[in-house]
């Protein structure tokens, strides 16, 4: 790999699915830079256990594919983004194929398996670890691509706007605050699950995309719409690390303490139920009966399927002392993929001339109102191979004028400050935006965040992009990332609380307690313009199967 640190013709940010798929699918003859906060595994992607969805099963075709996606999405989702994501999976299956990733196999083909929603089996999978089987195999194939340039440990601040245009980042790496130009900038940032205290999501999930794309005046859409996975373990001190709802296609039961199967009283296709409703159900039946959570019985699995399908889940739940093949795994409802994000089109390209996003942080009209499992990493392969015909525009490599540094202390909010305010908010969210909504309690988190958003201070006003910013020790640079972090989780609780109370209606992955159910009149997306929200069509065609 190019050891050269500027002058991109790209610049990637995030090192997921998403990321990594942009970075190959771009031409070889590009500069691309690949910017990841951490070392390069540790991307939601890498901890995707289901697997990838695509119709490549004689029985199965795009048009069910269709159907159930639009099903799921319960009204919100673009029909031609959908026909477009379905039609392309089997040739991303293909491209996935020829790469090497080690999809479970049955005979000669791939293994398929079936998932809630789905109407067909039809999710590739390796083994409970799919995710990190396909970065893993997309690791290998940048590492061997010459033009590539990574650049891990970096936290992107803000985007470089001039004149309405987006033509670089300011980037936070080796004790400096960097601007890297670029003739295309794409954003591959992953969700923002780290607002709420009880996710999924890897710590690194901050919202950065999203929050940064907004403050430089990129439309975001459907931001109220966020997916709460139905089972993750629950257990005192552990993380909430997500069992898959494969499980429960394998033939798993949710039960209570009594071992009664409860989601059939709340949907006819009980377990296999879309993940809103499972998500409420188990919600609605904790509150009934007070109790921290439920269990999930893997048992009904034959023992050799179980093992061969989960064994990770086996492994993490044996470390904290849950034999599965003896006793349920007591879970609960965790926040798992954002449905909205900044609006782009089919090439990728969202409302910012040089900006582009893929992957979860983009809202490219597949999902709707409630993903349909395992449509996630085919989305980042899919619109993610649309980049093969991006054409960036040429910049001049910058070349800084003078150094400046930051002055910590002056600075009056300190480091755990900023720690407490994060760990406030995240409960916040949790507790006012999580599974059940209604006004009054939105309003009144609305109001906290706003003042929290008012109090932060302001270290980065005087950095010019003809500057570098000399960072005299690593502790300035700690407070700047955890500054950085917490300023994007604040703007995306802001745009979450003002969507979720600005939609008068419930559907898919948004309840409102007041108003229960879906109204015609809101089967729209909301666009987030600035600070100006409005009713946008559905784009496409009829929006239902």
């Amino acid at each position: 790999m190019t050891a050269a640190t500027s002058g991109f013709d790209v610049l990637i940010i995030g090192s997921g699915a998403a990321g990594l798929s942009a970075a190959l699918a771009l031409p070889t003859s590009y500069r691309i830079g690949l910017i990841t906060k951490n070392d390069l595994q540790q991307s939601a992607s890498g901890w995707a256990q289901g697997g990838m969805a695509a119709a490549i099963d004689p029985s199965d075709s795009p048009l069910l594919h269709a159907q159930d996606t639009l099903l799921a999405g319960a009204g919100l989702c673009d029909p031609e983004s959908v026909r477009f994501l379905v039609q392309q999976a089997p040739a991303q299956v293909e491209r996935l194929l020829a790469m090497g990733v080690a999809f479970d196999r049955q005979g000669d083909r791939p293994a398929l398996t079936l998932e809630a929603a789905h109407s067909r089996p039809r999710v590739l999978h390796a083994a409970d670890t799919t995710g990190q089987a396909l970065v893993t195999t997309l690791l290998q194939q940048v590492a061997a691509t010459a033009n590539i340039t990574l650049l891990p440990n970096s936290f992107v601040l803000d985007l470089w706007m001039e004149s309405g245009v987006c033509c670089g980042v300011c980037l936070l790496r080796d004790r400096q605050i960097q601007w890297l130009s670029a003739g295309a900038v794409i954003l591959a940032t992953g969700g923002g699950g780290q607002v709420f205290s009880q996710t999924t999501n890897p710590p690194l999930s901050t919202g950065d995309g999203v929050a940064m794309a907004w403050r430089a005046g990129a439309q975001i859409r459907d931001v109220e719409f966020f997916q709460f996975h139905p089972t993750a373990l629950n257990v005192p001190n552990a993380p909430r690390f997500l069992i898959s709802e494969a499980v429960r296609g394998e033939g798993a039961h949710l039960v209570d303490s009594r071992g009664y199967r409860f989601v059939a009283d709340y949907h006819p296709a009980a377990e296999l139920a879309p993940r809103d409703v499972v998500s409420r159900a188990i919600y609605r039946h904790l509150q009934q009966s007070r109790t921290a959570h439920v269990w999930l019985d893997l048992r009904p699995i034959p023992r050799d399927r179980l093992h061969y399908r989960f064994p990770k889940i086996i492994a993490v739940c044996r470390q904290w002392g849950i034999d599965v093949e003896q006793q349920p795994i007591p879970v609960a409802p965790a926040a798992h993929y954002w449905m909205g994000g900044v609006l782009t089109n089919l090439q990728a390209q969202t409302t910012i001339p040089g900006l582009y996003a893929v992957g979860e942080v983009a809202s490219t009209g597949v999902h709707g109102a409630n993903r349909l499992a395992s449509n996630s990493l085919l989305e980042c392969f899919v619109f993610s191979a649309q980049l093969a015909h991006l054409q960036p525009t040429p910049r001049p490599v910058l070349i800084p004028q003078s150094t400046t540094s930051i002055d910590i202390d002056r600075i009056d909010i300190s480091l755990a400050h900023l720690v407490a305010w994060r760990t406030q908010l995240r409960e916040l969210i949790w507790q006012s935006a999580g599974i059940c909504r209604d006004a009054p309690i939105l309003m009144a988190a609305l109001t906290q965040v706003k003042t929290w958003r008012d109090q932060m201070p302001t270290p980065l006003q005087h950095c010019l992009p003809q500057q570098v910013v000399e960072l005299e020790s690593t502790a300035i640079q700690t407070y700047l990332w955890q500054w950085g972090e917490l300023r994007n989780l604040l703007d995306i609780a802001y745009l979450i609380l003002k969507s979720a109370l600005f939609r008068e209606e419930s559907r898919g992955g948004h309840y409102r307690q007041d108003y229960p159910q879906p109204d015609p009149a809101w089967q729209m997306h909301t666009l987030i313009c600035g600070d100006r929200w409005q009713k946008t069509p559905i784009q496409g065609g009829d929006s239902q199967p």
